[in-house]
């Protein structure tokens, strides 16, 4: 039943703050970025960005001098017991075309896809490292032009991502310290960033996902 009103809540928050989010019918899969417009979402000042727009149904993020995204600004989302899923491209640049910045509880981690130089991915900060220096970190070749499926999971004391049902993260966090960067600390709560690349975003969704604890 908690569970059940709670979908109901958020279907309502969702649709009546900020414009209307478009919801799947008959599951409890919420779509965040409908495709139109920026509704629930603001470009992230971070005084460094690139243009953000709109365009044939993706969210184009433009390559800035640094830091270029977009952060949630509709109702709350949920904090844990979630999964994300999106579809990702860099269209220029040769830095990460997706970091994605999602709370887990009261604190925050960024999936990083295809950072330091195009290749990394992984979970930051843990304990203090990024995801170049900490055991979530793994290199992926990722090709301009070409959509990658992301899949993000968060729940108690775990982390888990997937990239073209690949899992690439596994992460136990119980007990660590989770931090981000200084560079997204302006994403919170939630929101998508690239560094000097250009990247696209469609098909972004949220739904709740049963405690495994």
């Amino acid at each position: 039943m908690k569970k059940a009103a709670f979908l109901v809540l958020f279907f309502i928050l969702v649709s009546s703050s900020h414009g209307r989010v478009i919801s799947e019918p008959g599951d409890s899969v919420v779509t965040l970025f409908n495709g139109n417009d920026l509704t629930n979402w603001k470009i992230t000042d971070y005084g460094t960005q690139g243009p953000v727009f709109v365009r044939r149904g993706n969210l184009i993020i433009s390559a800035g001098d640094g830091a270029s995204g977009v952060t949630w600004d509709g109702p709350p989302l949920p904090k844990m017991n979630y999964e994300i899923t999106l579809e990702a491209k860099r269209t220029q640049g040769q830095d990460f075309f997706c970091g994605l910045t999602f709370p887990v509880n009261e604190d925050y981690l960024t999936l990083v896809v295809g950072g330091w130089g195009g290749s990394v991915v992984g979970l930051s900060s843990l304990d203090g490292r990024d995801a170049a220096r900490n055991e979530t970190g793994t290199l992926k070749t990722f090709s301009n032009d070409r959509w990658y499926h992301i899949r993000l999971q968060v729940q108690k004391d775990r982390v888990e991502a997937w990239i073209n049902d690949l899992k690439i993260v596994d992460c136990n966090t119980k007990g660590r310290e989770l931090s981000l960067r200084p560079e997204v600390l302006l994403a919170r709560p939630f929101g998508i960033t690239t560094w000097n690349t250009t990247g696209a975003v469609r098909n972004l969704k949220l739904k709740k996902v049963a405690d495994k604890s």
